[in-house]
């Protein structure tokens, strides 16, 4: 079938029947009409129908190798530099629509998705059937449009309980081998969108053994529906509200993260693809270039967000007659040459990629790792910013009801602005409240900060990609007449 529509994606969610808990509550009934999860499906919703548009048609679909039908850009393996820029086009289109909100969105993880496949070659010499199975499941979402989640990262108590291979270890691992499949057990943490996908990439990091077996059980990769049997999804706090008014951005934008508990799952032999290997873990890491392909993915949704940003900031100024300030203009213009940087690193990283030797095209790795270095501290700058320059405004702000009430004329008067109305005045600083000091804008700054890893992952990446560095001391041994 060819990409979905607003529509399809609604009923696909729900038509699941998830172990799904929410405040201490099984979530019945359909999802779409849940007050946790309803604002961010309607806003995903709006997105996958903008992909059907006739006028979209070659911004954001290709036709499918296999069927020959409309599939999402996002899934496109490119194969030249502009190949690569279509895909960040049909990117923008979706990060412009969200303003860069949804760090989850789903070009995410097709792109992902889209990496390990490209690296389908390296799973040949373990496995022919893994490796034709990620093919597979590849060709399977691609022409079927599947929304997908995922899970690479464990608990601290699977992690530090001890090896994989010995009993008392909580890691994830293979528990049972069937003649139907295989049988996993564990827990894993920040499946953002989990509940609102439809089905769930499982990559974890291998736990260590003691013995020397080459069938390490915590090492695999698999994925599969999200409503099998055994598989439950525990919600964190929900910051999502209904009224667009009182919470702009949450009752629009508000990804929920859970925790995935797999309780003797069976996973079926064809959506596995890779088991007991752990050095296969790296290798379809590296050899797919997931960091550069999601670091090119990520960069464009930094773009968008930091638009969206400095659009608020000048609206914020505007509103306390500020705008003009020079301390207001000397703040700004530092992002606003960040957000020229961001611009400047991806073009980079885009005009310098490589072709691998299996024939797809890679985006330059470096300029993208250093966008993930800059972008979590100009974030939190920006935030700071939105705390400044609305002063108290950012706190007192009543309610979109109370301009239904007999208070309406007081307010009017009261809150109204130098050029704006006093409601128009108001959702502004409740937008603002959003970001600078409620929940969602807390989510959003610590998800950032830890995106791509925490700082000394992402550090070691970047130092890993400058190939330069021998050849910088050198000129300076060579000035001052010292041999290496």
């Amino acid at each position: 079938m060819p990409i979905k529509n607003g529509k399809q994606y609604i009923e696909r969610i729900d038509r699941q029947r998830l172990q799904l808990w929410h405040n201490g509550e099984r979530v019945k009934g359909p999802l779409s009409e849940h007050p946790a999860f309803r604002g961010l499906i309607r806003t995903q919703a709006a997105m996958y129908e903008m992909q059907c548009e006739a006028s979209r048609k070659e911004d954001m679909s290709y036709a499918s190798p296999a069927t020959g039908e409309r599939v999402g850009l996002s899934f496109l393996p490119p194969v030249n530099a502009e190949d690569l820029i279509r895909r960040r086009r049909m990117s923008e289109i979706w990060a412009n629509y969200h303003h860069g909100f949804l760090g989850r969105s789903p070009d995410y993880m097709n792109t992902a998705l889209m990496s390990f496949y490209t690296a389908a070659p390296v799973l040949e010499k373990a496995s022919t059937e893994h490796a034709q199975n990620l093919r597979n499941y590849y060709e399977y979402c691609r022409d079927h449009d599947i929304t997908l989640s995922h899970a690479f990262v464990q608990p601290m108590a699977s992690k530090w309980s001890g090896p994989a291979d010995a009993e008392e270890s909580l890691a994830a691992k293979v528990i049972e081998t069937r003649p139907e499949g295989l049988v996993v057990s564990g827990a894993f943490l920040m499946a953002t969108q989990g509940p609102t996908c439809e089905e769930i990439l499982v990559l974890p990091t291998p736990t260590f053994m003691m013995g020397d077996g080459q069938v390490n059980p915590s090492a695999f990769a698999f994925a599969v529906p999200n409503d099998l049997e055994g598989i439950t999804f525990i919600c964190r706090e929900s910051h999502a509200h209904d009224s667009s008014y009182d919470h702009p951005l949450s009752s629009r934008y508000e990804e929920m993260d859970t925790m995935v508990i797999f309780d003797r799952v069976l996973i079926p032999h064809e959506r596995v693809f890779f088991v007991g290997e752990e050095r296969l873990y790296d290798q379809l890491f590296q050899e797919g270039h997931f960091h550069a392909y999601a670091g090119h993915h990520i960069i464009t949704r930094y773009i968008a967000k930091i638009k969206f940003l400095l659009g608020l900031l000048q609206a914020l100024a505007e509103e306390q007659n500020a705008d003009t300030e020079n301390s207001f203009v000397g703040q700004i213009v530092k992002v606003m040459a960040m957000l020229e940087n961001l611009k400047a690193l991806r073009l980079t990283a885009e005009i310098g990629g490589t072709i691998t030797e299996f024939g797809h095209y890679v985006p330059a790795l470096a300029p993208l790792t250093a966008a993930g270095i800059q972008f979590p501290d100009l974030h939190e700058e920006v935030l700071r910013m939105i705390r400044s320059i609305s002063a108290s405004q950012l706190i007192m702000n009543p309610f979109e009801a109370d301009f239904n009430t007999e208070n309406q004329s007081s307010l009017e008067v009261y809150l109204q602005g130098l050029s704006s109305p006093a409601k128009d005045r108001i959702v502004l600083f409740r937008l603002a409240w959003e970001l600078g000091g409620g929940a969602f804008g807390g989510r959003q700054n610590q998800f950032e900060r830890f995106f791509f890893g925490n700082g000394k992952t992402i550090a070691n990446r970047m130092y890993g990609c400058c190939e330069g560095l021998e050849e910088y001391k050198s000129r300076v041994y060579r000035l001052i007449g010292r041999s290496e």
